[in-house]
């Protein structure tokens, strides 16, 4: 179902369709009276008495064809929490049958710069969802339309909050792709697309990854049928030289495990290990679109783990980009074999301010951080702390994780200069960690985020209704506008 959002001039009066007024957070009604009748007023006044006020909001039904929701506001209100509020009513309004609402802006009691435009943001950012393959697609829509003197959303707003949402929703519509349709070859022909934005692309296909050496992110796809690759997406948004900032996506489009095949109840869901990936492209489209001020750069590794007679196998030693040297242990531990290669080009390629890499990489993070965080770990205070703060503001949480020197014993090989995975036990997700760490050469800020457990939400959440969430396009947005726009 769609969302259509459309902005009436002058003075908000009394409207016979269905209509959503704000009110403080103890529903008081004093200063929504002049907008509706005396009539609907008493009948309120009448019912509120006997309504739960701790609720968000709170529906009449006057009538067959008219109902007045009201919103409460409370003090101190920040944006995550407008933005809640638009995606609760969106959650309301489209258990309904009605498809005409009018929201008034001027009833509005706070002081929270641009509420509307938050407020709609959720609500776009929650009517989201993946119905491609749906042979019957539902037809109905939702008119949203904005009445009163409140509604103005200056156009640089306007275009941010769209860049946003079209980022957002362009890696849930990656992540929800289904693996036979989504391949690497696909992905990487849709990465290039993106130069219409204005970004400059490089497509880096198998025979170009053997030249540079690339054999650790080789070794991971030489069992599938598919290409492996790796994309570079640069936005150069301001003339100096200044630079860049990079972010790097693991791009496994369907994992199998390998080798060391994964049970049939945990292959269904890999379709989304591409997730990390998924969050850089979407980040990358919304810079473009916002013409953001700064240098970025996105890189992913697009490949694909399968089971065949040409497949990588455990024990196998690579040597990766870097020129250390990796014996596989373990096929199923390959996204850092991706971005272990990544890492290593970007630093060396583009020597950027730091490096931001994103990862569906350890079923041990949701072990410990749940659906909640995503995990942490980094070389650098700072940037820690503006990723912490800017994931607050957004509600894509972060928890810092530790990473040590004594965790590289578990990691280190007999055979090779490490091994990929950590059969001693234990600290399965810091060990991965302290795995990429190795091939940052020179010192660069660096933070990885495992997000294994909020890429795809079964249940939905908060901004989303289910399926892919887009976790990641939105916290690194905020970093950049907070600390380096």
């Amino acid at each position: 179902m769609s969302i259509k959002i459309s902005f009436k001039k002058g003075i908000a009066g009394k409207t016979s369709s269905n209509l959503v007024l704000f009110v403080d957070e103890k529903f008081n009604t004093k200063l929504i009276k002049k907008y509706i009748s005396n009539s609907e007023f008493s009948y309120i006044s009448d019912l509120l008495k006997t309504s739960d006020l701790n609720k968000k909001m709170l529906v009449f039904n006057l009538n067959s064809k008219k109902k007045i929701i009201l919103v409460s506001i409370k003090k101190n209100i920040i944006n995550y929490d407008i933005e809640n509020l638009g995606a609760e009513l969106y959650g309301l309004i489209n258990s309904g049958k009605s498809s005409h609402y009018f929201i008034n802006s001027e009833s509005v009691v706070s002081n929270t710069k641009n509420f509307i435009g938050y407020f709609l943001h959720g609500m776009k950012l929650k009517s989201y969802n993946f119905t491609k393959y749906k042979t019957k697609k539902e037809k109905r829509s939702i008119n949203i339309n904005i009445i009163g003197k409140k509604n103005n959303i200056s156009l640089k707003d306007q275009l941010k909050f769209k860049a946003l949402e079209e980022g957002t929703f362009y890696a849930r519509d990656l992540v929800s792709e289904p693996g036979n349709v989504l391949h690497p070859d696909e992905y990487a022909k849709r990465i290039k697309s993106l130069k219409k934005y204005g970004l400059k692309i490089n497509i880096y296909d198998e025979k170009k990854l053997k030249k540079l050496g690339m054999n650790a992110l080789l070794g991971v796809g030489q069992g599938s049928i598919r290409g492996s690759y790796l994309a570079t997406m640069e936005w150069k948004g301001v003339k100096n030289n200044s630079k860049p900032l990079a972010f790097i996506g693991k791009g496994v489009c369907f994992d199998t495990g390998g080798y060391s095949l994964k049970p049939a109840k945990f292959m269904e869901d890999m379709t989304y290990d591409m997730a990390g990936s998924a969050a850089v492209v979407g980040l990358m489209k919304s810079l473009a679109l916002r013409k953001a001020k700064i240098n970025a750069v996105g890189i992913v590794g697009l490949v694909e783990n399968m089971v065949s007679g040409n497949a990588q196998r455990p024990g196998d030693i690579v040597k990766s980009y870097s020129g250390k040297t990796i014996e596989i242990l373990n096929t199923d531990a390959e996204g850092r074999l991706v971005l272990a290669d990544a890492i290593t080009f970007t630093e060396k390629k583009f020597k950027p301010k730091f490096m931001i890499d994103l990862a569906t990489l350890t079923g041990a993070i949701i072990v410990s951080l749940g659906s909640e965080y995503a995990g942490l770990f980094s070389n650098n205070d700072k940037l820690s702390n503006e990723l912490i703060k800017a994931g607050e503001k957004v509600e894509e949480k972060l928890w810092r994780m530790p990473l040590h020197k004594n965790f590289d014993k578990l990691i280190n090989s007999k055979n090779a200069d490490m091994q990929n995975i950590n059969y001693v036990g234990g600290a399965g997700s810091t060990t991965a960690a302290q795995f990429l760490q190795r091939f940052i050469l020179n010192k660069t800020p660096w933070a990885h985020l495992d997000i294994a457990g909020m890429a795809f939400s079964k249940y939905g959440g908060a901004l989303n209704s289910g399926g892919a969430t887009g976790y990641g396009v939105r916290l690194l947005n905020q970093l950049i506008e907070d600390c380096y726009e």
